[in-house]
């Protein structure tokens, strides 16, 4: 079966350059920049839950722990980069762990990479920058492997069931982590780019008060026929055997509202910061638009920077970005 790319690669991150002066913040609403909504009314939403749906992974009971410390990869003064294994259901996630050199408890990110072919994902793979740069200013950074990558077991039916097994994944990543001697348990936060900020969105309105806050980076969009369209629909084997089994968008509207973060997030109690490229041609800057409008809609802590000249993997201002990232980290408490 043909695996169909949910977001570029992370391999595409540019290296660290000098920050461009040229961004704007915008932390209200602005009118989406498509005409679709943004968020359905409660009675909009099947009772029923559906095994692949948001609510299903809102009711599951999560186990997450047993991290352990594998090989050393790398050390140097800042900080120590391990091998770790913890378990998620059934399963068991590896991935890697950086730990400051300094005295702990630190606080902590788990780092969600966007979509990298797991035929050729290697452990640890993509936001390499954002391991070295958040492990040197002294967090704890556990980045998942999601199940199928590297040493990861293996979920046949992940692709069918829209990946949202990604998301049980990096639940029982922060609960794995809490259990680390080098973490403090109540500063820990999200970090996730491109697919990886989908799954953040799983993360904030299924597991509210899971984590401190969260941080994304060219995130795809928060309503999942989006993602469809662009990624998954081309890829003609498995858009078949998805629309077999839960039908075309505009013909099963249910099940697809059920699976798109963007209709639950009354639920969030985190504050959202969410970087975005106005020249992104992989994640169209609207869709940014158009998540930070339902979540100020909702009533939410939410702030888009965007990034004039910026592509999907940013270039010059990533410094800038990453520094902000750090600031909105510590002003809410991690």
């Amino acid at each position: 079966m043909t695996t169909a790319a949910i977001a570029c690669t992370d391999d595409g991150a540019a290296p660290s350059a000098p920050a461009s002066s040229a961004m704007s913040p915008t932390s209200s609403a602005a009118p989406p920049t498509t005409a679709r909504p943004t968020t359905a009314p409660p009675s909009a939403v099947s009772p029923v839950v559906h095994p692949v749906s948001l609510q299903a992974l809102t009711a599951k009971k999560y186990n997450g722990g047993d991290l352990r410390l594998g090989r050393v990869l790398a050390r140097n003064p800042a900080y120590t980069r391990y091998h770790v294994t913890y378990r998620s259901g059934t399963l068991t996630i590896s991935g890697i762990l950086n730990v400051p050199s300094t005295p702990g408890p630190h606080p902590a990110l788990v780092l969600n990479h966007g979509y990298i072919d797991p035929a050729v994902y290697t452990n640890g793979r993509g936001l390499m920058r954002e391991q070295d740069y958040l492990a040197r200013r002294g967090y704890v950074v556990l980045h998942t492997d999601y199940r199928n990558h590297a040493q990861s077991s293996k979920d046949p039916n992940s692709e069918v069931n829209l990946r949202l097994g990604y998301t049980e994944d990096i639940v029982n990543a922060v609960l794995a982590l809490r259990t680390s001697q080098y973490v403090d348990p109540a500063r820990i936060a999200l970090l996730g780019r491109s697919m990886g900020g989908g799954i953040t969105y799983n993360v904030l309105v299924t597991k509210p008060g899971l984590v401190k806050a969260a941080v994304v980076f060219a995130p795809v969009s928060s309503a999942a026929a989006d993602n469809f369209n662009r990624w998954t629909r081309p890829d003609r084997p498995i858009a078949a055997q998805i629309l077999r089994t839960y039908g075309e968008p505009a013909a099963n509207p249910s099940f697809w509202r059920n699976v798109s973060a963007v209709n639950f997030f009354g639920r969030v109690t985190e504050p959202v910061l969410i970087h975005h490229g106005e020249s992104d041609s992989t994640c169209p800057i609207a869709w940014s638009r158009e998540t930070l409008a339902a979540l100020k809609a909702a009533g939410k802590d939410a702030t888009l920077f965007t990034y004039p000249g910026e592509e999907h993997a940013f270039g010059p201002a990533w410094p800038t970005s990453m520094a902000r990232t750090v600031g909105f980290l510590k002003q809410h408490g991690v």
